[in-house]
This record gives C-alpha cells, sequence and structure tokens, in this order.
C-alpha cells in the first residue's frame, strides 16, 4: 500500500511539473485593447510597426513561431528593429472578442495569425501563418521576408519616389 502511494505521489508531483514547464508567452487576463494601445505609441516614438502575434499558449504552432524568432539572432534582431511585437491572447479563458473584431476577425486563418498595424494603429496587413510554415515548421527565409515587406521601411514611400 506504501509502494502504490509513493508511485502515485511521485506520479502526481511529476504532472506537476510538467504543468508548470507549459510556456506563457500568451496573458489570458491582459487587457489586449489596452496593451495594443500602449504598443501604438511605443511604435510611434520608436518609428516602428506594431507586429501583434495572436494565438494562445494551448497552440504548439504559437510557441514553434515564437520559438524559432527569438532562437534566431537575425529573425530576431531584424523583428525587433523594425517592431514593437505583443503576444495577443485567444484562448478558452479569453477570446478578446472586442479586439479580434476590430481587427477584422483574423481568428478565421487559425493560429497563430499575424496582424502588422502602423505607427497610428491603422492595420495595414493580415498574415496567416501558413504562408510562413515549411516542413513540421517555419522557413527562416518566408518569416524574414515577412518582417522585411511590411517593415516601415519597406513602406516608406521615400525608398520608391525617386523624384529630381
Amino acid at each position: 500500500m506504501k509502494k502504490m502511494f509513493l508511485i502515485a505521489l511521485v506520479f502526481a508531483f511529476g504532472l506537476g511539473a510538467k504543468a508548470q514547464d507549459k510556456p506563457h508567452i500568451y496573458n489570458p487576463n491582459a487587457d489586449a485593447g489596452a496593451e495594443i494601445t500602449a504598443a501604438v505609441k511605443q511604435a510611434a516614438k520608436q518609428h516602428k510597426n506594431v507586429l501583434l502575434q495572436i494565438g494562445g499558449n494551448w497552440c504548439s504552432w504559437c510557441i514553434k513561431f515564437n520559438n524559432q524568432v527569438t532562437a534566431d539572432s537575425a529573425l530576431n534582431t531584424y523583428m525587433n528593429q523594425s517592431y514593437v511585437v505583443l503576444h495577443v491572447n485567444y484562448s478558452q479563458e479569453n477570446t478578446n472578442d472586442a479586439v479580434m473584431t476590430n481587427l477584422g476577425y483574423p481568428q478565421r486563418f487559425g493560429f497563430p495569425v499575424f496582424i502588422v498595424l502602423d505607427d497610428k494603429g491603422n492595420r495595414l496587413h493580415t498574415q496567416n501563418s501558413e504562408y510562413l510554415e515549411e516542413g513540421k515548421g517555419y522557413s527562416k527565409d518566408k518569416i524574414l521576408g515577412f518582417f522585411k515587406a511590411w517593415s516601415p521601411g519597406a513602406l516608406d514611400p521615400k525608398n520608391y519616389n525617386k523624384i529630381k
């Protein structure tokens, strides 16, 4: 009987430790609307765009994407030089309905889904993450291409209009 109790205790303790290892990239209790407003203000000061990464801690592809862009120095550097990054939660605990409505229902693309806002809060682009996938993960080249295509520099008319 003591042996069974000990095995059950070890098993329960192991499950508790495993649950603590679960990533907490997304905060279901956050006020997404207020956080987006703050990110837009920060972007305006820093001459950046805002990159909203919408998903949840339950989403393995959301975690894969976050792990790849934070672990890869080229992706991480470019992303942080061009964007104020904000993780917006979408889960059973909080679907952020008002925010999703204001952003044009991006959840229709699945998760993660990315929204690029300019430094005034205007939605510039909604990116379906499926187009960034390659095999069982994400393509570094596709991610970098996405980041570059929607960066402030790529959208600056001065980089295209050559008036003489």
